[in-house]
Formats: C-alpha cells, structure tokens, sequence
C-alpha cells in the first residue's frame, strides 16, 4: 500500500476536511479526493462520509486511522531528525497573545536560540490562531481556547489568576476592598472600565465569577494590547481586570492595587497546540517540551 495514500488519508482524518487536508499537503482538493478514492479501491470499502461541512470517517476509517496513524507519525519524526542535523538553524513559527509571548514564552524559548532555533512570531485572539495553526501557518500556538477535533492536539501549558486592579486614588475613593465587600458590584459602577475589546471579555468573567453579575457599563478605554491597559490603569484611568503575571510588579511597587483579593481567584488555562503529528519534528518538540518545563515555575 502507497505510504503517500496512507499519508494523505490521514490528514484528512485529522483535518476532517478535503480542502483543509490540501492546504496542508500542499496538494490540490482533487488530487487529495482522488488519492482517498485510490484508497478505498484498494481497501474496497468507503474510509469517509461526505457532509455539508467537511467529511467524517467511517467506522473503518477511524480503525485505519487508529492502526496507521502513529507508524506514519514516527516515519516522519526518523525523516525529519535526519533533517535537522543536517541543518544548522530551523525555523519555528510562534503563535500566541503578544502580551504572553513577550513576557513568558519567548524569554522562556531564548536558550534554544543559542542552539540554532530561529524564531517567527504572530500575534492574535486565540479562535484565529487555531484556524491559522490548522492551515499549516503556524507550528506551535499559545492560546486560551482548547481546540475540538483531531487536527489539532493541545496540552495545558498553565494557568493565570486574574485580578481587579486599578489606581491608588481609586481604591481610596471607593473605600477599600472592604467597602467593596459590603457593597457588592454596584459600588464599581463610577470606575471607568479598561479592556482590550468592546465585549469586555476579561471584566465579564470576572463579574460572573466574582459578583454572579454581568458588567453595567461599556469601556471608556478599549486597548487592544493587554500592556497598554496596564498603562492606562497606572495613569489613573479607571479600573481592569488583567493576568497576575503581567501586573505582578505595578503591585509590588504600589503602582496599582488589587481591589479585591476573593477567596478563589478566576483563572484561565493557557494550552499549547500543535496540529496531530508535528510532534514528530525535532524544532517543534523542542520547544514544545522547554515551553512546557519552563511553566511550572510561572
């Protein structure tokens, strides 16, 4: 049985799409849909049902996929450590939130530069990072949703507390976290809010966390980059909710306070995502596997 059949089936078992599988492979959707119907002659039995949003496997599709599927990830690994020893510097493209990759991942990654790994990075709301990651654009991604599917393979990587933040002047005005307490949600109401976009991700979710609330307001300050927040915050904007890591120093310095310390912070898990088998490629390994031990101590 051709390797390159058997190679093609399955990427489009993991893409679960004709047109996604070609993206990858760098082929066209005909010759993909001619390789698989290549394959089901030979196997004399149908390996996908056609669907309005792409194709699902059948049931002996998925037992192929099942048996072929890590043999062919392990050729490539062997193929592509052969590669990487003949070559001085490969290339990872990084994706991720910018605000993480500057302050976490990318200083995490800076000793395997040293060793010859070049870096590319691209920046982006997570739904658009898993799209660009499933079409081959980027290799590895940092992102906040865990993707569906068998295309893409994500490991918890860490999670980030969230807190309530905001100018000194403020705190004092509203009275102090125990003012807060007594008061419930409302007393926020004359702080101007801060976030990076007009559905207030962060502040939502910590109100429904904290308050069982919904926020009241629209943002006076939208700031797409969750540094430039921070900034606003510091200069006596008003108030946001941001990751600890990122303002960890502007409390240490008294720069800003957390408004609130609750007695189970929010939280949001960061995954590090990979498309199903490039694990097998030393460069991405490497990272994946430095990204991941360099974590536990965030």
């Amino acid at each position: 049985m051709d390797l390159a059949l058997l190679r093609t089936f399955v990427t489009v078992h993991r893409a679960g799409s004709f047109t996604r599988a070609a993206a990858l492979l760098g082929l066209s959707q005909p010759a993909v849909t001619s390789q698989i119907r290549s394959l089901e002659r030979q196997l004399g039995r149908p390996l996908f049902l056609r669907c309005a949003r792409g194709v699902t496997p059948t049931t002996i599709g998925e037992e192929l996929a099942h048996k072929v599927a890590p043999h062919l990830d392990a050729l490539t690994e062997i193929t592509e450590a052969g590669l990487d020893r003949d070559s001085v510097t490969r290339t990872l493209h990084l994706a991720g939130p910018p605000e993480f990759l500057a302050e976490r991942a990318l200083p995490a990654l800076t000793p395997l530069i040293a060793q010859g790994l070049s870096i590319r990075t691209a920046f982006g709301p997570a739904e658009e990072l898993l799209t660009g990651l499933a079409a081959g654009h980027h290799d590895l991604a940092v992102t906040t949703t865990r993707p569906r599917g068998g295309l893409l393979t994500a490991t918890p990587l860490c999670d980030e507390e969230h807190v309530l933040i905001a100018a000194p002047r403020w705190a004092a005005e509203l009275g102090g976290s125990a003012a807060l307490q007594a008061g419930g949600v409302r007393v926020l109401d004359p702080v101007p809010l801060v976030e990076v976009h007009e559905s207030l991700p962060l502040i939502a979710r910590y109100w429904s966390a904290v308050f069982d609330a919904k926020p009241a307001a629209s943002a006076a300050v939208i700031a797409a980059d969750l540094r430039a927040v921070l900034s606003c915050v510091t200069a006596g904007v008003g108030l946001a909710v941001l990751p600890r890591y990122l303002c960890a120093d502007a409390l240490d310095s008294g720069e800003v306070v957390a408004l609130l310390d609750p007695p189970v912070p929010p939280l949001r898990t960061y995954f590090l995502t990979v498309r199903t088998g490039t694990l097998g490629l030393p460069h991405i390994a490497r990272a994946h596997e430095w990204l991941l031990r360099t974590a536990v101590d965030w």
